[in-house]
């Protein structure tokens, strides 16, 4: 895994789930490498901050984790 010190320097489109609060407490993903399969992934309160660099399996581990609880 590696990350980016300022997301907002990717010259990338970002979205985030529909189901986001209204808060804007939620991560944001973009498709950084399609060749690499490689998903930036960042925090949507601080889009100027870092953003991990994530593979495709990396971000299913990522998903499963939260739906499973693991994470909190």
């Amino acid at each position: 895994m590696s990350h980016i010190e300022d997301a907002s320097t990717l010259p990338l489109t970002w979205w985030k789930s529909s189901a986001s609060g209204a808060q804007s407490d939620c991560v944001e993903f973009c498709l950084a490498d399609r060749d690499q399969r490689i998903v930036a992934v960042r925090d949507s309160k601080n889009p100027t901050g870092p953003a991990l660099l994530l593979s495709y399996a990396q971000v299913g581990e990522l998903i499963d984790a939260v739906r499973g609880g693991e994470l909190q």
